[in-house]
């Protein structure tokens, strides 16, 4: 380990501080992020035309409308462009302190739906991206095949997305070379909607016995209706039945469960990864978070379109949007022989439980990864051991991380990162140039 690398460790018992009194937290894993749309947080904000009626919505905004206005500025990006809006993500993500990211990647062609001379240009983009940066990486290409759960053809938007299973595998063993201390490289299915049962049984066959497997699952109450219509059961309990669901497989979003599926995802030992901001943002709706922790369920968050790239604010929507349907408080905590009274503590031991599991990193790699927060911070005014946890994740919005370790390496210094003007500077001239016509 580096030797600027702090030497405290977060404990079941608590806090425990080094000579220095230092307050160090783990680095948090970010579950879920699609880089490219960075760019375009703020910009699906305004009201689409109700006369389109787009989607299952029909004339509201929805998920739906919004799909439409990300297929769009997809096609904008090549290679060059998506480097620099990635590295102005991970650089924002480790100054926020997120440490590692798994990044569901699924521009993979050119806009017209050709590959690129390298097929692996846009994924390259991304690792060179974290590698720039500084931040841990499990790239995740993305299977993506049909257009709905009825396996229409791919629209127009979406050809750049696609492969066969052959082509992806050969994507897949070509990445897999180039993992090393801080990339990993795992398996993505898109949806249930966009793999068939018959592909996505032949590409599950092929993978290593290690690889992490993570999938878009039950987001949307209209993806639920569709594949109940079509395979005769909700897209979760679907998904148990037919594949072996395991500690290797995170299930993004999740969010519409029915108890059944809350009780045997959890059993399964599969992560949920929230996406808290974003699901708000979309409208998808409200993860099922008490009746999860009560079944032992893994989880952890995920910044997604990233219209927030903090994981406290993850965090505290997490269980603000339980208070909200609850209409009480300290919803998320886990009180018991292991367990906390603390809301706080209770959420961050959640993120760090599932890291392992989701990132493919093992415990030994991931303790390298570490926060060090500003201890003069107003917020943290005669803070205890007992109450800083509580403090840094709801007590507002000022960045309270001070310096952040990766690999036991400091990329992050008195709140910024170490790169941060350059790579500014060429994200502003890149989302100018996107922005252009």
């Amino acid at each position: 380990m580096n030797a600027n690398a702090p030497n405290s460790v977060w404990t079941p018992q608590g806090w425990r501080g080094d000579a220095s009194a230092e307050r160090i937290v783990p680095g948090i894993a970010n579950l879920h992020s699609h880089a490219f749309q960075r760019a375009m947080a703020g910009m699906a904000e305004r009201q689409t035309n109700p006369s389109l009626g787009l989607g299952p919505s029909g004339g509201h905004d929805s998920f739906w409308t919004w799909r439409e206005t990300m297929y769009r500025f997809a096609a904008r990006f090549t290679p060059d462009a998506l480097y620099a809006v990635a590295a102005q993500l991970y650089a924002e993500m480790l100054e926020a302190g997120y440490t590692s990211v798994c990044e569901f990647h699924y521009l993979h062609h050119a806009p017209d739906g050709r590959p690129y001379a390298d097929p692996a240009a846009m994924s390259r983009a991304l690792i060179e991206a974290a590698r720039d940066t500084g931040i841990r990486m499990t790239l995740l290409p993305v299977l993506y095949m049909t257009g709905g759960f009825d396996e229409r053809p791919l629209g127009e938007r979406q050809r750049r997305f696609g492969h066969e299973v052959d082509a992806y595998l050969r994507l897949l063993d070509t990445l897999r070379a180039e993992q090393n201390a801080t990339l990993r490289v795992g398996c993505c299915l898109h949806s249930l909607r966009a793999v068939p049962p018959a592909p996505m049984r032949e590409a599950l066959a092929a993978l290593p016995a290690d690889s992490r497997v993570h999938v878009h699952i039950a987001e949307q109450v209209a993806e639920v209706e569709d594949c109940v219509a079509v395979r005769g059961a909700r897209p979760v309990r679907w998904l148990l039945d037919n594949a072996q669901v395991d500690e290797r497989w995170t299930l993004v979003h999740a969010t519409h469960l029915d108890q059944g599926e809350v009780r045997d995802t959890a059993r399964s030992g599969a992560t949920v990864a929230i996406c808290t901001t974003t699901e708000a943002n979309l409208g998808d709706g409200l993860f099922p978070l008490r009746d999860y922790l009560d079944a032992g369920g893994y989880w952890g968050v995920g910044s997604d379109s990233h219209i927030s790239v903090s994981p406290v604010e993850e965090l505290r929507w997490l269980e603000y949007g339980q208070r909200l349907v609850t209409r009480r408080r300290n919803i998320a905590v886990s009180v018991g022989a292991d367990g906390s009274d603390s809301v706080g503590e209770t959420l961050l031991r959640g993120v760090a439980a599932s890291a392992q599991r989701s990132t493919g990193f093992d415990a030994a790699a991931l303790a390298g990864d570490t926060l060090v927060l500003d201890r003069d911070a107003p917020a943290f005014a005669g803070a205890t051991d007992a109450d800083y946890v509580d403090r840094w994740l709801f007590s507002g919005n000022r960045n309270l991380v001070r310096e952040a370790f990766v690999g036991g390496e400091r990329v992050v210094v008195e709140g910024r990162h170490r790169d941060r003007e350059a790579i500014a500077r060429r994200y502003g001239e890149t989302l100018r140039a996107l922005l252009a016509d």
